[in-house]
């Protein structure tokens, strides 16, 4: 098994995390997506004709959208259970969708010069964001922090990455309380990785001694 990556692509690092996650050993083979256009030379082509990232391959078997690779490393728990949790995370898993032509389109924008129109994608991505933030805000009345229920599946390694990256495409988390404890959530996952502009959680040191003030030293 064998992902074609790149490392500051959203939807390629939701595939590495979600193996992460699994504790999957997946290699990875790096495509100059910038400024090298790896991804759009007829070598690369030969494997995806739609020349997009990421792309893994098993075998016999070519994968070429992110959520069907988030489906076929995942098991158990992370891909729902029954009827009503399935349909709910296919409906997070196209949500995903919006937040990579909003926001995801937005860093693009700033970080590599993507052509667009940066305020419309901004505004979309805000958007959604609200919409985000009402769901979850709504799961935490009901005593959960994940998407679909109590424990995280793939809709939330869908929509995580481009949500955490927002800034970078000049979107603010500020405004988003129950986003960001969602976030913090998982980046406390066990075998939870990084990646530029995502960081995993570091433990708070404890605070230092009060210094006594100068008139009580001796």
């Amino acid at each position: 098994m064998k992902l074609y990556d790149y490392v500051l692509s959203a939807s390629c690092y939701k595939v590495r995390l979600m193996a992460a996650l699994m504790g999957v050993k997946l290699p990875t083979e790096a495509v100059d997506f910038h400024p090298g256009r790896a991804h759009r030379s007829a070598a690369f082509r030969a494997i995806n004709p739609a020349g997009t990232l990421p792309v893994l391959v098993d075998g016999d078997l070519v994968l070429t959208e992110s959520t069907a690779m988030l489906v076929y490393l995942a098991h158990g728990p992370w891909l729902g259970a029954g009827p009503k949790q399935t349909a709910q995370i296919q409906q997070w898993l196209a949500f995903s969708a919006r937040l990579g032509a909003s926001l995801g389109m937005a860093r693009l924008h700033d970080m590599l010069l993507y052509p667009g129109d940066i305020n419309a994608l901004r505004r979309a991505g805000v958007e959604a964001l609200r919409e985000l933030e009402s769901h979850l805000t709504e799961a935490r009345f009901a005593g959960r922090i994940f998407l679909t229920g109590d424990t995280p599946t793939i809709a939330d390694i869908a929509c995580f990455p481009n949500v955490a990256l927002a800034p970078d495409g000049g979107v603010s988390l500020d405004d988003y309380p129950s986003i960001r404890l969602w976030s913090r959530a998982l980046r406390a996952l066990p075998g939870f990785i990084e990646m530029p502009g995502i960081h995993r959680l570091h433990e708070l040191k404890p605070a230092p001694e009060a210094v006594p003030p100068l008139e009580s030293l001796p």
